[in-house]
């Protein structure tokens, strides 16, 4: 049938310009984060998941949330440990394992690069009204987690 052809045709778009915008806004994300923070956005979202858990995270819940090894955390939390960022905590009953939570100064820290980092999203999507906005979140809400 022509007409599906042209359907996937259609959805294998969609998915690509869902992906190029994705990508830009990462990028420009990535950029500002850079020039003006002097961070990076692995950073950010290590912040990011600690300050959405006041009570620290493990290393292994940490690397769940983000979604990414836990030798790709372990870095960046050293670092932000050394930055006085994120402070360790020793689990009892566990030598091996500790929780990672975000000190006051991590957490006022992370609270600038949110706020400009809400404005930035405000900025890059200001052409879209907010019904419009709406419209795409519940489109993009269709799409379930399946496997294929």
């Amino acid at each position: 049938d022509p007409s599906e052809k042209i359907n996937i045709g259609q959805k294998f778009e969609t998915w690509l310009k869902i992906l190029k915008t994705s990508n830009y806004i990462e990028k420009q994300i990535r950029e500002k984060l850079r020039k003006d923070h002097n961070t990076t956005l692995p950073r950010f979202d290590v912040m990011s998941a600690l300050q959405r858990s006041p009570n620290g995270l493990k290393m292994s819940e940490l690397s769940g949330v983000l979604k990414v090894s836990n030798g790709n955390i372990t870095g960046i939390i050293d670092r932000l440990v050394q930055e006085g960022h994120v402070e360790r905590i020793a689990i009892k009953g566990d030598r091996r394992a500790y929780l990672a939570s975000l000190t006051e100064k991590g957490s006022k820290e992370f609270q600038k690069y949110a706020l400009e980092h809400e404005m930035w999203i405000n900025e890059l999507l200001s052409d879209i009204s907010l019904d419009d906005a709406k419209m795409i979140t519940s489109l993009l809400s269709s799409i379930s987690e399946k496997e294929i």
